[in-house]
């Protein structure tokens, strides 16, 4: 694996560990906002539609 591709991994990572602890000090209706928000953040920022690809329902 590259550095890059490492950096990228790390980030994600540390992305998700955000969200969790997120998702444990939000109501569900906050929570489901904070990731519609995050979801358009990803795709403005690669271009890809992130909750077509990775629907909630069926990823960790």
């Amino acid at each position: 694996m590259s550095t890059a591709d490492e950096e990228v991994l790390a980030a994600a990572e540390e992305f998700a560990e955000e969200l969790r602890s997120a998702q444990q000090e939000s109501s569900q209706f906050e929570f489901n906002s904070l990731l519609l928000r995050c979801n358009d953040a990803i795709t403005a920022e690669i271009g890809v539609d992130y909750g077509d690809v990775c629907d909630t329902d069926d990823c960790g």
